[in-house]
């Protein structure tokens, strides 16, 4: 596994794959998966403009007298598809960039380059999610929610791991679910070895050009909201820029130890007592069955080693048809993750944050989320070395919300 740090060096993304049954369809399916998300990415100015048209038909039937009184709503729409063209130039550099972006896979020539299929709907929904999450991650308007989401975490990571009794470097920290990677390059800066994990080829296209073709703080724009056509108090407020990155990317220090990995987490990681801190974020709900990943974390984790979460139960695989999906209360939760070997150390069942927030909105979510540390017990058989030997609580830790502050 290569790991990337330092000005001038690229941040390695490496693709895992578990063996497979049959590697001549396994490998035709993950091509066939891989050219889908690029045909996605291709096509989301046809779709954008679909929708505007369908919005210009709309307004086109109303009756004439209706139409005079509303003389701004032609020019937005006009504005809105404009708009679209921008974000597609800037998705275009991102496909330019991810076509040979693993270093140890290649995914070829398109079978049939004459036959893209038109996207689906669930793509171009997963597509302008990923476009909210450069907002998320990567802007100065993204900065509320990642202090409400981010902030916990690291400061329970610096609390766990003081410089004044380890040295960071020896640390090994693993974020699986790292999206655009923003909370995974954090903890990299503040000299922990970290590695991010990620298994969605929107976030791993998405991220593998923030993270190596980025250098130049707000030197690019999106429009993230055009997609969103009611709840807005301003027609401006659909339309107006957001600017990224807030922060170059390639500015960890020479020495830093980060990389991302690609692949499903559980099959990804399975080699035992590897990692002193496990950081998950609005990560575990993303499960078929979470109680795999708890086992994966358990695994994987050093004796005293430490599981850092924060995130609701919003489980992505509900609903979902041919899909296995066990949607478990967190008390149940809870209850597996104590019965199976951790101490619950830390625990504060009420933080409040927004998820990719339009905050002009007239509808906004919040979501009340659970935060807790859970250490795996030192006297668990190890093989690997206790970084700094940070004792243990000696009862678990309520905390109210003041932990944001």
């Amino acid at each position: 596994m290569a790991a990337a740090g330092g000005r001038a060096e690229r941040r390695s993304f490496q693709r895992r794959e578990p063996q497979p049954s049959s590697p001549e369809e396994e490998a035709r399916l993950e091509r066939q998966h891989f050219w889908r998300i690029i045909d996605a990415f291709r096509s989301y100015r046809v779709h954008v403009e679909e929708q505007v048209r369908r919005a210009e038909r709309q307004f086109l039937s109303l009756p004439p007298r209706h139409q005079e009184l509303l003389p701004d709503v032609l020019p937005n729409l006009r504005r809105i598809g404009e708009c679209a063209d921008r974000n597609q130039e800037l998705l275009r550099a991102v496909v330019q960039h991810s076509l040979h972006m693993f270093e140890n896979m290649e995914y070829g020539q398109r079978e049939d380059p004459l036959k893209a299929r038109p996207s689906t709907t669930f793509d171009m929904d997963k597509l302008k999610s990923t476009i909210k999450q450069f907002v998320r991650d990567w802007s100065e308007a993204g900065r509320a929610e990642r202090d409400s989401c981010y902030r916990p975490i690291i400061q329970e990571i610096q609390r766990r791991f003081p410089g004044e009794r380890c040295e960071a470097s020896a640390v090994r920290v693993l974020v699986p679910g790292a999206g655009l990677g923003r909370l995974a390059w954090e903890i990299a800066r503040l000299g922990f070895v970290c590695q991010g994990n990620e298994w969605s080829f929107f976030m791993l296209f998405s991220s593998n050009f923030v993270l190596n073709r980025c250098e130049q703080v707000n030197s690019l724009t999106l429009y993230p909201w055009i997609h969103q056509f009611s709840n807005n108090r301003k027609s401006c407020d659909q339309t107006r820029p957001i600017r990224f990155p807030d922060i170059n990317p390639q500015s960890l220090p020479p020495n830093a130890d980060f990389s991302m990995v690609a692949g499903d987490f559980v099959e990804v990681y399975s080699e035992a007592d590897s990692w002193d801190c496990v950081a998950t974020c609005f990560f575990i709900d993303t499960a078929h069955n979470v109680i795999e990943y708890v086992e994966t974390i358990w695994k994987i984790l050093k004796p005293g080693g430490v599981w850092i979460n924060l995130g609701p139960l919003l489980y992505h695989f509900e609903n979902m048809a041919n899909e296995l999906s066990v949607e478990l209360s967190y008390e149940d939760i809870r209850t597996a993750i104590i019965q199976l070997g951790f101490h619950i150390e830390v625990e504060n069942q009420s933080v409040q944050t927004t998820y990719t927030e339009n905050d002009r909105s007239m509808l906004r979510y919040v979501y009340d989320c659970v935060f807790f540390v859970a250490r795996k017990p030192k006297d668990t058989y190890s093989n690997g070395e206790d970084p700094c030997s940070p004792p243990a609580a000696k009862s678990p830790r309520h905390e109210g919300t003041a932990i944001l502050t």
